[in-house]
């Protein structure tokens, strides 16, 4: 009874917060310079905006409790001790700053640590002294009831958070039956809502891409599937790695440098406009509202405007991890579809099982979660016919290790965080 009260409370919470950022971003950059008198948006309000975005990104962080939520340089931070309700009103106000003002990070991230605190909060309000692993386990079903609002499925929320968690057997029901209860009646909760408040929740939940039919690969979508998913894993953690080094850069005076690092940001934006003519958004935001736009506009892109997209928004995205919150999921996904699709100008690759590939290495490049990464690379390229399926397969499995490859040789901030949160040894 409480993981479904928790879904419904949780659920409006992430329904207004998904509908708040995309409201807020239609203001900021469509409606505030149509009434400035400018057909599109000029590149000194980019970087005003963006430098006003690190200005109140940085007060969340160092004024607020909870520092603003999880670093998304380290990864997408799941389990650990839950986000205590307190730290929430902070997680908000930076997500806020960097999601809706354009910086390159995603709302997976503060949906997490939201439904985290709101259900920690609702087991609390019940019972003060509630044992922590109680406390968790409504952590975890909050969480997925958030996650699946953003998803538009509690079956892949469910999956992402759990397979995080890593539980075993015993414990897996515990975590799975409250979250899955939790999802499903909060998903009831926020469609209800869609229909009596006439919001579409297509503005921000993802959905699978119109891509060509595409019912079987060959032997050459097969070979080219390898190196396209090598170098998506490469580009990644070349930019998380970035990430760290703005991160330990940034923090060291967050009021002067994460501004500084906004205005950084929309310069990478205006220049590849610039160059290139196409739109600086490209560059901004996640990637989750212009991949669909990417995908069905593949044609009218040239590889140089592709190599240079993917080129430029990873820049943009590694500076926007070290310093701002919000989730790394999305420019991931971003970058590979990107990669996908100038991948399909080789002999014999097919574009739909390109972007396919790109997409599911990306997301395991950047969580180290592939059943995840295989579902949402399914999911995104479902309505082209089952070929994509296998490639996306074999591409998550070799971004996968070559991820890890990459992290044992050179190091990772994934294991890095999972070390720091982890508890002391016990003394022989």
């Amino acid at each position: 009874m409480l993981a479904a009260l928790v879904g419904v409370g949780v659920s409006l919470a992430a329904w207004a917060f998904l509908e708040l950022v995309h409201q807020l971003q239609t203001l900021v950059f469509t409606d505030l310079p149509e009434e400035l008198g400018y057909s599109g948006v000029p590149a000194w309000y980019y970087v005003l905006v963006l430098g006003l975005a690190g200005l109140i990104a940085a007060f969340a962080i160092v004024r607020l409790p909870g520092e603003g939520g999880h670093i998304p340089a380290q990864g997408l931070k799941i389990g650990g001790p839950p986000v205590q309700p307190i730290e929430i009103p902070g997680i908000l106000l930076a997500a806020f700053a960097t999601i809706g003002l354009g910086v390159v990070l995603g709302p997976e991230a503060p949906l997490i640590a939201m439904g985290a605190g709101l259900g920690v909060l609702a087991i609390r309000s019940l019972r003060r002294d509630a044992p922590d692993e109680v406390q968790a386990v409504m952590a975890a079903s909050g969480s997925i009831a958030a996650v699946a609002l953003l998803f538009g499925s509690p079956i892949i929320a469910a999956v992402l958070l759990l397979e995080a968690l890593g539980l075993d057997r015993k414990k897996l029901p515990l975590v799975l039956l409250p979250g899955l209860l939790a999802a499903g009646v909060g998903s009831l909760i926020s469609i209800g809502l869609g229909s009596l408040t006439g919001l579409n929740t297509s503005d921000y939940s993802i959905g699978a891409l119109a891509l060509p039919t595409f019912p079987r690969p060959d032997v050459a979508d097969f070979g080219w599937t390898i190196p396209l998913a090598l170098a998506v894993a490469l580009i990644t953690f070349l930019v998380t790695r970035l990430g760290l080094f703005s991160l330990d850069l940034i923090r060291r005076r967050p009021f002067l440098l994460l501004p500084a690092a906004g205005v950084v940001i929309a310069l990478l934006a205006a220049a590849f406009h610039a160059v290139s003519d196409k739109s600086a958004e490209m560059v901004l935001f996640s990637g989750q509202d212009q991949l669909p736009t990417l995908v069905t506009e593949a044609g009218s892109w040239s590889i140089g405007a592709l190599l240079l997209v993917v080129a430029v928004k990873g820049l943009a995205w590694g500076i926007s991890l070290g310093g701002f919150r919000g989730g790394p999921t999305f420019p991931a996904m971003f970058i590979g579809a990107a990669l996908g699709i100038a991948a399909s100008h080789l002999p014999g690759m097919d574009t739909t099982g390109a972007v396919g590939v790109g997409l599911g290495a990306g997301v395991v490049s950047v969580l180290r979660l592939p059943l995840t990464a295989v579902i949402l690379g399914v999911l995104l390229t479902s309505q082209s016919g089952a070929g994509t399926e296998p490639l996306v397969i074999v591409g998550v499995v070799v971004a996968y290790f070559a991820t890890v490859a990459l992290g044992k040789a050179f190091g990772s901030p994934i294991d890095d965080a999972e070390a720091a949160d982890a508890p002391p040894a016990a003394p022989a």
